[in-house]
């Protein structure tokens, strides 16, 4: 029986040649981020409309530096709590508090309509998650920001190449980070990013240059200083490499997901779903259905492999205190992601719709 993957990275020749050209140059990977990881930075910054991009080695780096330019010792990030776990540690290792706020049951992005009641005077940040590709409403936030003088950083993790109003998510919030992990729509073998939009430019930039190479500044030649702690959280040159190639043909590739995301939509006889947006890059697709285990049975023994993304960061042992998070735990109980990957066939395509509505 031929298995249907969830998740499959689009590769092709052009992939096959740059990792090669990468390999024989014998320059592999400088924390200076030069090489390909500047053309890549160049490429992804004017590709979303950001005013700089600084490349790191995932997305998790990239939430970690985006939040440490922004004093939330002892302060709350208000965040959902149905996302990878990587949301919600990246304000503890900076000393921050997480406000898990519910999420939108069409949507499963954070419900906008409850975080202005949850801003305090304690509160520093909000951090959206563009849920499967789906944009959050960006101009209701960035007002509700500014309104009250608190930080927009977007975890953009599923969103490269999504739209709101108009303009690639990247260019909207303070900071936006993404990640290039080798299931998501730009694959890479590892790989992430923050776009920068507001503030002192070049003073954030340096910064994160600085702290994504263990705190090294003021290079001259072999000398250098240490001013701040810093991490390993620069990109390799094989990974800048695919992802110059992968950035080529992001668009098109995000037109095929939003093609098969028209058919599940149209024809999956299921009440709740991920909802069809063309502003969607739909990095995952997800439903809803009663009896998980049962269903993923059935489906992988119809050769059909699917996931849940996520339990609730709220249930796990390290975050697991009294929430009311109503919509959060309905989708954390029945939330079932199903392949939605541009390696997927037509028939593939019509055959997972057929086991869903036989299933369901």
């Amino acid at each position: 029986m031929k298995k249907i993957k969830l998740f499959d990275p689009s590769i092709g020749k052009e992939e096959e040649k740059a990792i090669t050209k990468t390999l024989r140059s014998k320059f592999w990977a400088s924390g200076a981020g030069t090489g390909e990881v500047a053309i890549f930075e160049k490429m992804f910054n004017e590709y979303v409309g950001s005013k700089n991009c600084i490349a790191l080695n995932s997305g998790t780096a990239a939430l970690h530096l985006a939040l440490s330019l922004v004093d939330i010792k002892n302060k709350e990030v208000i965040l959902p709590s149905l996302s990878f776990v990587s949301t919600a540690h990246a304000v503890l290792y900076n000393g921050g508090i997480p406000k898990f706020i519910d999420v939108d049951p069409e949507t499963l992005c954070l419900d906008q309509n409850l975080v202005e009641e949850e801003i305090t005077n304690n509160t520093n940040v909000i951090m959206p998650v563009h849920f499967g590709g789906m944009p959050c409403n960006l101009k209701k936030l960035l007002s509700i920001c500014k309104k009250n003088k608190i930080s927009l950083i977007e975890d953009a993790a599923h969103a490269a190449g999504s739209t709101f109003d108009g303009k690639k998510i990247g260019s909207h919030g303070d900071f936006v980070c993404f990640s290039f992990h080798p299931v998501k729509n730009l694959s890479m073998p590892s790989g992430g990013a923050i776009t920068i939009n507001s503030g002192n430019i070049k003073r954030f930039s340096d910064i994160i240059k600085s702290k994504r190479w263990c705190g090294i500044t003021n290079r001259a030649g072999p000398y250098y200083d240490v001013v701040e702690l810093g991490w390993n959280f620069y990109m390799n040159e094989f990974s800048a490499s695919i992802g110059i190639q992968q950035l080529k043909k992001l668009d098109k590739l995000n037109r095929r997901r939003q093609q098969t995301a028209k058919r599940y939509s149209d024809e999956l006889d299921i009440e709740h779903k991920m909802p069809f947006s063309k502003d969607c890059s739909y990095h995952m697709y997800w439903i809803l259905v009663k009896n998980r285990d049962k269903f993923m049975r059935e489906m992988a023994n119809l050769g059909i492999e699917t996931g849940i993304h996520y339990k609730p960061i709220t249930q796990m042992t390290l975050y697991k205190k009294h929430h009311n998070l109503p919509n959060t735990t309905k989708a954390g109980k029945e939330i079932v992601t199903i392949p939605i990957h541009t390696n997927l066939s037509e028939n593939d395509i019509s055959y997972i719709i057929k086991s869903i509505n036989k299933l369901s």
